[in-house]
């Protein structure tokens, strides 16, 4: 695992400066301490920050073909490149070294940019191949390794792992794209390919993007999607057996390393099912570590315990005191922009306690979204029976109406919380569900923010992501319909998202069995019932894994990796609470209706309302602001990355 970084003259051949590019480079050093490694010729410069995993001797980056015309830095794991070096050599290739990493490079010179279709793994890259002149760069399917990419004035391409290499150079003009605010404060994130500035970009999950000199930037290529054909007839024995095969076969590849691996343990299902496959298949006890909270409603750690008794693993456990909040300016370093997942704190420890014992570890990461362990997936289902009784043309005025009177009640029991419902319940399919994951729902953030910066969005609205993307679902389960719309927005922008900045910050490797492509296209084809059966979300992952998990793993009520946000807002970070949202940088923004904030922080403090996500969303938001040195006040007109013209992105710059 690694951190990349480089340079690319668009328009001519400038020599760019060596201590520029070590200074973008260092940056991200954290992401790998072992090596680093620089290489400039005219026109290009590529830098890269090494933890070494496989092929500890020989596999330095930057790395060269046989006549260094080809050259790749590069940030991830092939996990089949020991399948690939066969197919290479038969094709004439010749193989200095025991890496992935020389893999990619002679895949290049044999398939092209079709070579990213033979690999299974995680992975971010740039390519240059002098004889071609072209510079590629690539991004794994699921979007688990990043890549920023900003076209500066002149003309100049900067590129890296970590946004802080993009903002680190002299030339980036840091000015903050409205639309990022809008989607952060209604999905707790900005979603790709957007960035919280407008001149910076990530490349999205499963593209590729082609350069050439004196050529202007062009636009993002796909090469791969999942594909929900729920049509599969097979038996559900058959495909529990199935799902184990394929998960063995997954883990197998992901505990190929040559330094000390291991796992996390939650004491959730899908961990805990990574770590019996990981037991079935090694001969040396599996390390597996695991985070407890001194808040019991909140610590899964008894459970872990249970599964690693069960398997005999080299189990570590360090216990959070529920007042562990003093990472907030830690995070807004790390993650760059603005991020409101609190479980970043939770992930951050545990990758901290990791790295005590291995390099590398495995995750569950993924099981929700690819086997239908969300409560909010049973939720939406229900509500897709409702909406399927009325057409939207009669569900709209009448339900909007009761969503508009019926009072807000988190104080209730749930069965009186009926407002939210109502609200769905007006709505079309992607619509609802975007207003079951917002933060803050439309009509919060349009009470949240000004007039003036209301004005600035002319409209536009983090609803467009989720259309965009629910127009390419090509499916109307609607099961497969919301999975898809988190893998392209949910697991990107903030699941993987936090696991890569969280593990990288300790220079830790984190796999992921469950987000493995082969398995993920195989689920895809399987019917929706085969994975909320009732009230039972991921049915057939727990029926696969009953031989070899305690059936109170299985079957318990999920907690999920949470801290106890609420409590701390009206507690221990009651001071600090009402310093930022009282105080001056939040409002110098122009963004907010300083009323709305004052009255989300009473509310909240008197316990009349649970503000507590959109609330620590404003803390995460001043970190960033405080992190970035700026207030924010100057911004652009956004662009519209999710607008597309067939399959390209296309980069727009007004509203849609």
């Amino acid at each position: 695992m690694c951190g990349i970084s480089g340079l690319f003259d668009t328009r001519s051949k400038c020599d760019f400066s060596p201590q520029l590019l070590e200074r973008i480079n260092n940056i991200q050093s954290h992401r790998g301490p072992d090596e680093s490694g620089l290489h400039l010729e005219p026109g290009l410069a590529f830098g890269h920050r090494r933890l070494s995993v496989i092929d500890l001797t020989t596999g330095q980056q930057p790395l060269f073909n046989e006549d260094h015309s080809v050259v790749i830095v590069f940030n991830g794991e092939i996990y089949n490149y020991q399948e690939l070096v066969p197919q290479l050599k038969a094709l004439g290739h010749r193989f200095r070294t025991r890496s992935d990493t020389e893999v990619i490079i002679h895949a290049w010179e044999s398939w092209g940019a079709d070579c990213v279709k033979r690999f299974r793994g995680m992975f971010a890259f740039a390519l240059w191949d002098r004889n071609q002149q072209t510079l590629f760069l690539a991004r794994d399917r699921l979007g688990v390794k990043p890549m920023f990419y900003s076209l500066l004035s002149n003309g100049s391409l900067v590129f890296g792992s970590e946004l802080k290499v993009i903002t680190a150079h002299p030339d980036f003009v840091r000015t903050i794209d409205p639309f990022a605010v809008e989607e952060y404060f209604a999905l707790g994130y900005v979603a790709d390919p957007r960035c919280i500035y407008s001149h910076a970009h990530k490349l999205p999950a499963a593209h590729t993007l082609m350069l050439r000199h004196g050529v202007p930037l062009p636009a993002p290529q796909p090469y791969w999607d999942v594909h929900f054909t729920v049509n599969n007839p097979i038996t559900a024995q058959d495909a529990a057996h199935e799902l184990r095969a394929r998960l063995d076969q997954s883990v197998k590849y992901r505990m190929i390393a040559d330094v000390p691996l291991g796992a996390f343990l939650s004491g959730g299902v899908d961990s805990s099912a990574v770590v019996a496959t990981m037991a079935s298949i090694s001969s040396t006890p599996v390390r597996t570590c695991a985070i407890g909270f001194d808040v019991p409603e909140f610590n899964e750690s008894a459970f872990a315990q249970q599964v690693a008794e069960r398997y005999h693993t080299d189990h570590y456990l360090e216990v959070v005191k529920s007042d562990d909040f003093d990472l907030i300016d830690r995070l807004a370093w790390l993650y760059d922009e603005p991020y409101a997942d609190s479980s970043a704190i939770p992930t951050y420890r545990v990758c901290q306690l990791a790295r005590k014992h291995v390099t590398v570890a495995l995750s569950g990461d993924g099981g929700d979204e690819t086997f239908g362990g969300y409560r909010r997936y049973r939720l939406h289902l229900m509500e897709e029976q409702a909406r399927s009784v009325l057409p939207l043309g009669l569900r709209k005025p009448i339900f909007g109406a009761l969503g508009r009177i019926y009072p807000k009640a988190d104080w209730a029991p749930r069965m009186f919380r009926a407002k939210t419902t109502f609200q769905a319940l007006a709505h079309d399919s992607a619509q609802a569900y975007m207003h079951s994951m917002s933060v803050l729902r439309s009509d919060e953030r349009a009470r949240l923010f000004s007039s003036d910066f209301k004005r600035t969005l002319a409209g536009y609205s983090a609803l467009q992501v989720f259309r965009y993307h629910a127009a390419r679902a090509n499916t109307d389960d609607p099961l497969a319909l919301i999975q898809y719309l988190d893998y392209k927005t949910w697991l990107v922008g903030d699941i993987n998202t936090k696991v890569d900045r969280a593990s990288m910050a300790h220079s830790l490797e984190v796999r992921e069995p469950l987000m493995d492509h082969v398995l993920v296209e195989w689920l895809a084809t399987l019917p929706s019932h085969l994975k909320i059966k009732g009230k039972e979300g991921k049915w057939l992952f727990k029926k696969a894994f009953e031989p070899s998990l305690p059936s109170d793993v299985l079957y318990r009520p999920k907690m999920g990796f949470s801290v106890p946000l609420a409590q701390w807002l009206r507690g221990p970070l009651r001071a600090r609470q009402e310093q930022v949202l009282r105080g001056g940088r939040l409002q110098e923004t122009g963004y907010f209706n300083v009323q709305t904030l004052q009255k989300m922080v009473n509310q909240h403090l008197s316990g009349q309302r649970d503000f507590s996500a959109p609330l620590w969303s404003l803390l995460m938001f001043e970190a960033f602001l405080r992190q970035a040195g700026t207030s924010g006040s100057q911004f652009s007109g956004g662009s519209a990355p999710h607008c597309t013209q067939g399959s390209k992105v296309q980069w727009h710059e007004k509203p849609l």
